[in-house]
């Protein structure tokens, strides 16, 4: 059996990066990914995310999503490609929503510039966009997407370069402690190791069932819609866009090349019961529902499907990420439940769990994503464990 001081488990967004960091801190490291980085069986693909600094979620997140700008810059520096593309991002939706009001709170708190739009302006300024009746605008220039696939095969590709090494292809079946490490059991084969990562995504609760948080997978379809004029290029001003509305919650990135611009409902989701057997198809529903906000919202769009995707949502009680060392197996530190906005913070992510794993802490600001918050463990108790 092949000993490593350390085996990272999904080498997806997070793993990845955690990869990368343990390589470049002199680790002797192995990525067991069950496809490739990259890949489009899980939660990182479909070409763009949407990155922002004003987070409605809550205003803990922007000092890590600020470090995360920072991960994503060292990696275009080491990589020489571009990975961030600052276009804006326009957020609609009533001054008391979820949203706008996130934004402007997350805004005040750390002094971050965003601007108040009417309707008018954001139609003069964004000419695809309506602003419906009951709806305020909020805009901030500094936003914009990233280049999701191509984020991963570079962290992996970094952390190969500085001495890792990557096993595709291979399923992890189970991991266990063995001494005072652990064995990780794949369906080629078992290693060992002295510390333990776990960024397995949509597979997380298969993995970290012992701590018993009741971790959600949703389906979540992406869709490209043809446009009547240039006016959602990229390079023509058109910002990402976030509408939060009484139907759902919608967003959206620029057209970056032909398929026409990138629509997804971040609200709502089926239930997944394997994430290996996750329906492909386009569903009716769920595609009607996006189809209607384009032909309410996005006047210069059509309602003509170009091209489809399906990615996973890994959803906690609180919807809000868990990264932390694990309670009971000391050596095991992990990053799950992203909840359907983590790709962002995935550059810092991965910094943390090598900070956590090497050193037994961080300076990283990721201590409100703990494991041991008061919403995790009561929703425990609620389920009956």
């Amino acid at each position: 059996m092949i000993a490593y001081d350390a085996i990272v488990i999904g080498v997806g967004g997070v793993g990845s990066a955690a990869l990368w960091r343990l390589a470049q801190r002199g680790v002797r490291v192995l990525g067991i990914e069950r496809f490739a980085p990259g890949h489009d069986r899980g939660s990182s693909h479909g070409q763009t995310r949407l990155i922002r600094r004003a987070y409605f979620e809550h205003p803990d997140y922007v000092p890590l999503v600020e470090r995360a700008f920072d991960g994503w810059r060292e990696l275009e520096q080491c990589t020489g490609e571009t990975l961030f593309h600052q276009c804006g991002l326009l957020q609609v939706g009533p001054a008391d929503g979820v949203v706008l009001a996130g934004v402007r709170e997350s805004a005040r708190r750390h002094g971050l510039d965003i601007e108040n739009l009417s309707a008018a302006q954001v139609t003069a300024e964004f000419p695809g966009f309506l602003v419906p009746d009951g709806c305020e605008a909020v805009l901030e220039r500094g936003a914009g997407y990233l280049r999701v696939e191509r984020c991963v095969e570079l962290h992996a590709q970094e952390a190969v370069r500085a001495g890792a090494e990557l096993r595709t292809g291979e399923a992890v079946r189970r991991w266990t402690s063995e001494g005072s490490g652990f064995r990780v059991e794949t369906d080629r084969g078992a290693y060992s190791a002295g510390r333990l990562v776990i960024a397995a995504g949509a597979w997380a609760s298969q993995l970290l069932a012992e701590l018993e948080i009741p971790f959600e997978v949703r389906r979540k379809p992406l869709y490209w819609f043809a446009t009547r004029s240039d006016v959602y290029q990229a390079g023509r001003g058109c910002p990402g866009f976030l509408y939060d509305l009484a139907e759902g919650c919608f967003y959206g990135v620029p057209e970056i090349d032909a398929a026409g611009v990138k629509v997804g409902q971040h609200s709502g989701g089926l239930v997944v019961d394997d994430p290996l057997t996750v329906s492909r198809d386009v569903d009716p529903i769920d595609f009607g529902q996006v189809a209607n906000f384009v032909s309410r919202c996005l006047i210069e769009a059509t309602t003509q499907r170009t091209d489809h995707t399906t990615c996973m949502y890994t959803m906690t009680p609180d919807e809000h990420f868990v990264v932390d060392r694990h309670p009971h197996r000391p050596g095991v530190v992990f990053a799950a439940g992203l909840s359907g906005h983590g790709f962002k913070f995935t550059s810092v992510l991965g910094q943390a769990l090598a900070d956590l794993s090497l050193d037994g802490t961080t300076a990283l600001p990721v201590a409100f994503l703990s494991a041991d918050r008061p919403a995790l463990r009561r929703r425990v108790r609620d389920s009956g464990h």
